[in-house]
């Protein structure tokens, strides 16, 4: 994938926790030990987060190894009812884009109406290949594609709030309504669009894990590890695809 400078990828991850990655308060974990596999059943959803070629080998924003998700994903999707799909889905000209501001480039900070925003190259621009959900994925029974992102002034990396904080994308009325309350977050990228889905869906009180085989992470100078203690610290529970039931 692009590479950026220690000093880009430092200030990418200050403008990550200034969005909102890092709260300052919320649901705390607590110590949990997992005894026999978990059979998902009809108040559990699968979120297959942003699996699309953008962000696999010869993506825009390629995931070092994101396609190797694809087999695990299809595997223990067998085991759900309810599977949400996420999609990245930008419109030209994004504010997210490093193209959209003369003289940045991707992986520099700027400031926005909401916040830091990290800068990216032009990646799932909406209708292209690029933004394309991999054509492997084998989830027939999924219900739902949520597209994201799709708002030019706003950055989207959860499923459930855009990055003003303030945006929902309806998904916690869709899955409240449904009568889910367990949600297992896969997809790409762990450090980003991954952490910030389970980290809303646990402010949102649902019980989460996320099934860290069925993730890959970007790592901007460490950046999957302080995503993974953030999300302990606030209940998510990490788990691997061998600890589901399979049908």
């Amino acid at each position: 994938m692009m590479k950026a400078s220690s000093l880009s990828r430092r200030a990418a991850l200050r403008a990550l926790s200034g969005a909102g990655l890092y709260w300052a308060a919320g649901l705390q974990g607590t110590a949990w030990a997992r005894t026999a596999k978990i059979k998902p059943g009809a108040s559990s959803a699968l979120i297959v987060v942003d699996v699309q070629n953008c962000f696999v080998t010869g993506g825009t924003l390629a995931v070092k190894h994101g396609e190797d998700v694809v087999p695990v994903i299809n595997r223990i999707a067998k085991a759900f009812q309810n599977v949400v799909l996420t999609q990245d889905w930008h419109p030209p000209g994004h504010a997210s884009f490093a193209s959209s501001y003369p003289g940045k480039k991707p992986f520099e900070t700027i400031t926005l109406a909401y916040g830091d925003q990290a800068l990216w190259p032009d990646h799932c621009v909406q209708g292209t290949p690029d933004a394309a959900l991999d054509a492997q994925l084998d989830i027939p029974q999924a219900e739902l594609i949520l597209r994201k992102g799709f708002h030019k002034d706003v950055d989207s990396y959860s499923a459930f709030e855009e990055a003003d904080r303030k945006t929902s994308t309806g998904l916690q009325g869709y899955l409240s309504q449904r009568g889910i309350d367990t949600v297992f977050v896969t997809g790409l990228a762990t450090d980003f669009c991954v952490a910030w889905t389970a980290l809303d869906a646990r402010k949102a009180s649902f019980d989460t894990y996320v099934i860290e085989d069925a993730c890959r992470g970007i790592d901007l100078n460490g950046s999957v590890a302080a995503a993974w203690k953030t999300m302990t610290e606030h209940g998510v529970k990490r788990i691997q695809s061998t600890d589901i039931e399979l049908v």
